[in-house]
């Protein structure tokens, strides 16, 4: 019966992934009864998990339930070089501080994926902080500049004579170094990741251990239907957002896409999804932002979810929503926006203003120089799913 599970899982890895390093490897340690240690990283770049992560995350619980040790890696010191895949400049590097903080929110997102009584959560700060500057040479030394500027990215740029820093080109041999950290037995990620990860198997020879599989899952296309789902592109579905903002978003998933979401962060059969597509392309919709919805918030949340949904779809301001309380008197627009958290800064909330991206009584308002008449109440809403109810009070 246990030989029978292992090789249902690792069917569905041959089946679903994008590549393994290689698959005769990985068949050969599941089926070896060793306890295997498998590696996924997260770079701490915003603290938000997205459904793209879901995708290697939850096919790590097939893993898991296996008995295999799953190690959750938070990137809090690789977070202060900033990844640099797919990107076209040198990315803003975060603080320790910075990276610390979004780390926290990780920890109760991870466990919608995994079990976490039973995955190893760790900061890769705990073994890179202490290398030495020597230590640091030797293992530059194991990599070449030939090999790093095989990565797409940094040859893209170095031919276009783009500034690299020098930090960015040890990105690579610092997530690889995790790898020889923590010996692992299985590294899983993206394939924007693969070169990463290969680096992984490359140091791990280096230093005498046995070379990980690296198994690279087909990235998540975003929101935006042209770049991969990313923190950064703000094109993506959260797996911590509200239920409303979640069914929301699960909403506007490019119809070409539809089969794609099901079939990466679903356990929706494929027959299934595919003939409702086929028969009415926006229940299949309803019935995806219903599916994720429950996935992450239980089947009770979807309800509610859908009907504001619909109140906003119509129009309709929603009968929930934030309040928020504020002396009476009348206010600037601007200060009001500011005030209720929907910008950052004056100036921020001007630009919102400007560009149509607020509401007063479901009405829009782009003048920035609108004073609000500070007695009862008005509805503040910014887009299609943010809507504060301001109470102006006696002071």
């Amino acid at each position: 019966m246990e030989s029978d599970k292992i090789r249902e899982v690792f069917e569905i890895f041959r089946r679903e992934t994008a590549a393994i390093y290689s698959e005769d490897a990985l068949k050969e340690r599941l089926f070896s009864g060793k306890r295997l240690r498998v590696k996924f990283g997260a770079d701490p770049s915003r603290p938000n998990l997205t459904i793209g992560h879901s995708v290697p995350l939850r096919k790590m619980k097939l893993l898991q339930d296996l008995g295999h040790e799953i190690v959750f890696l938070i990137g809090d010191y690789t977070g202060m070089v900033g990844d640099p895949t797919g990107r076209s400049k040198t990315r803003s590097p975060l603080t320790f501080e910075q990276t610390r903080a979004n780390a926290e929110s990780y920890l109760k997102q991870v466990s919608k994926m995994l079990d976490v009584e039973k995955t190893t959560i760790v900061f890769n700060s705990e073994w890179l902080s202490k290398l030495t500057f020597a230590e640091t040479l030797t293992l530059t030394a194991k990599y070449t500049l030939a090999q790093v500027l095989e990565r797409d990215d940094f040859a893209k740029r170095y031919a276009e004579k783009a500034p690299i820093g020098l930090h960015e080109l040890l990105y690579p041999l610092m997530q690889g170094y995790d790898s020889v950290a923590l010996r692992a037995d299985i590294e899983i990620g993206g394939t924007d990741q693969t070169f990463n990860m290969l680096v992984g198997r490359e140091l791990q020879r280096d230093y005498g251990q046995p070379q990980q599989v690296v198994i690279a899952f087909p990235l998540l296309p975003g929101l935006d239907g042209a770049e991969k789902m990313g923190k950064s592109l703000d094109n993506y579905i959260g797996v911590d957002e509200p239920p409303e903002i979640m069914f929301e978003k699960a909403m506007k998933v490019p119809d070409p896409l539809m089969g794609d979401y099901f079939r990466l962060t679903t356990d929706v059969p494929e027959a299934e999804f595919s003939a409702l597509m086929a028969k009415d392309i926006r229940e299949a919709h309803f019935a995806y932002a219903a599916e994720i919805t429950a996935l992450y918030h239980g089947r009770e949340a979807v309800e509610a979810a859908r009907n504001r949904y619909l109140e906003v779809a119509g129009r309709r301001l929603p009968e929930r929503m934030d309040r928020v309380e504020m002396p009476a008197g009348d206010i600037g627009i601007v200060d009001l926006v500011a005030a209720i958290g929907f910008a950052s800064s004056k100036g921020d909330a001007r630009r919102l203003i400007a560009g149509g991206g607020v509401k007063l009584d479901n009405e829009p308002e782009t003048d920035i120089g609108r004073v609000v008449a500070g007695t009862g109440e008005v509805v503040v809403s910014r887009g299609k799913n943010r809507f504060v109810k301001v109470v102006f009070t006696g002071k």
